[in-house]
């Protein structure tokens, strides 16, 4: 019981730690930057060079998707890192994180039956 409670705690400081986390990526060019949250939410886009004036409106719109899916990409691995450590053994938690965990084949592997009424696991053709 108290490694549990342990657990627990050391799971509430990963959580508060991500709470206030912020990921941010700087274009190659220092032209924009983007800043996301744990949640992967952008909380802030910044131009520092007024480059972005003389930009195709397609050159401009890959800029600025590349540095948010950069700061998203750094953050989720920062999520992963954070709460590798609480996932059960035999669960892939780049599974659990990218929404692609079948709970019906951990069951399986238990030799468990998936429970009837229970939502319809993963089928693998989510997009």
């Amino acid at each position: 019981l108290a490694r549990l409670h342990r657990q627990m705690e050391e799971f509430g400081q990963a959580s508060a730690s991500l709470e206030s986390s912020v990921e941010e990526v700087i274009s190659k060019d220092r032209m924009v930057g983007a800043k996301v949250n744990a949640r992967g939410e952008l909380i802030e886009l910044k131009f520092h060079t007024q480059k972005y004036r003389q930009m195709a409106p397609a050159e401009l719109a890959s800029a600025i998707t590349d540095v948010i899916n950069q700061a998203r990409k750094r953050m989720f691995a920062r999520v992963t890192q954070a709460y590798a450590q609480f996932m059960p053994e035999g669960i892939d938690i780049d599974e659990v994180m990218s929404g692609t965990f079948d709970p019906s084949r951990l069951l399986g592997d238990l030799d468990l039956p998936f429970p009837s009424g229970a939502a319809k696991p993963f089928d693998g053709d989510r997009p």
